[in-house]
């Protein structure tokens, strides 16, 4: 099947150069903007150690007047206007339904403008209601006729401080949807509280302010059909870099990697410390029974320590030879 980049200007060295350039400079005025006083990163590295309701409060006039969001479209689109293979300098986040572009980050502050096209997901799906530890204060700058359903779930402080099961985690309560309006601003304890968008006939844009500073808690999927857990993972960022890396590094059958595996499963994060674990047994059984073993009996977590037993038990059972000519 042809595509635009078939058409790609590999040989035109000059118009490659051109492009890079015009983006170059793109990118540094913005940073120079962004960084002057009164600029949007200096306004959100003055709140890196504020607490998240202070910090969504004090940028909160970056969300209320966003002449300064319509311009840097512009000054994008007007790259892509001049060469259609030009690259403007926004770095895109998310995937799925839900994408778009990260405006801004600093420390555990970011501001992204996120976009769902109304024929992203099927009206069918039952949506996931994701939980993550912090605070987000989302615009609705394009409502696209849909609905919108917000979903609860019970933390205890126990839990946040490092207690958080699965089997004792609190079921997810979702609320009938109601349309969602162009113009309203949703303030969210995100530990606690999310949404999810359904119908519409046009375009969904978003520009959501999140603080999520690091946390014990994990970041949690429920199926909001059933109310159930379906998913864990590590919330702090740096640990969901490494999970990928590790995850990556399995794919690839690095069997020489495996130190880095063992490693992160001392992590101070209980499901980085069972994803890393998880992917050594999959990547090297052979490498793998030892620290499961000592991840059996010592970790501190209970789940991990069962997922651990089990998981040893699996792999120091015989192979199934013979089973069919037995029965």
């Amino acid at each position: 099947m042809a595509s635009r980049h078939d058409h790609y200007p590999r040989g035109d060295t000059a118009r490659r150069r051109a492009m890079r350039a015009a983006a170059t400079a793109l990118a540094e005025q913005w940073t120079t903007e962004d960084q002057d006083p009164g600029g949007l990163l200096a306004a959100m590295r003055a709140q890196r150690d504020a607490a998240p309701d202070a910090a969504l409060a004090a940028l909160a006039p970056w969300l209320a007047d966003t002449g300064w969001l319509a311009a840097r479209l512009d000054a994008a689109l007007a790259l892509l206007r001049a060469d259609v293979f030009a690259r403007a300098p926004l770095r895109p986040v998310g995937g799925g339904a839900l994408g778009g572009l990260l405006l801004a980050e600093a420390g555990a502050i970011r501001l992204s403008l996120l976009v769902r096209p109304f024929d992203a997901v099927s009206q069918a799906e039952a949506p996931v209601a994701i939980f993550a530890p912090g605070r987000t204060r989302t615009r609705i700058l394009a409502a696209g006729g849909a609905a919108i359903a917000f979903h609860r779930v019970a933390v205890s402080a126990a839990e946040e401080a490092g207690a958080f099961t699965s089997a004792a985690a609190s079921p997810c309560v979702s609320d009938p949807p109601r349309p969602l309006v162009t113009g309203e601003t949703l303030i969210l304890d995100s530990a606690r509280a999310a949404f999810s968008l359904s119908g519409g006939r046009g375009d969904m844009v978003l520009l959501e302010l999140a603080v999520q500073p690091p946390s014990r808690l994990p970041i949690r999927a429920y199926d909001t059909a059933t109310g159930r857990l379906v998913h864990v993972s590590a919330s702090r960022r740096d640990s969901s870099f490494r999970a990928m890396a590790l995850t990556l590094l399995r794919t690839m059958g690095r069997r020489d990697a495996a130190p880095l595996f063992a490693e992160e499963a001392g992590s101070g994060d209980f499901a980085a410390r069972w994803h890393a674990m998880r992917e050594l047994a999959a990547l090297d059984p052979a490498v793998a029974p030892a620290p499961l073993a000592h991840m059996a009996a010592a970790d501190p977590h209970p789940e991990v320590r069962r997922a651990a037993q089990a998981t040893l038990a699996l792999l120091s059972s015989p192979p199934l030879q013979g089973r069919d000519s037995e029965t």
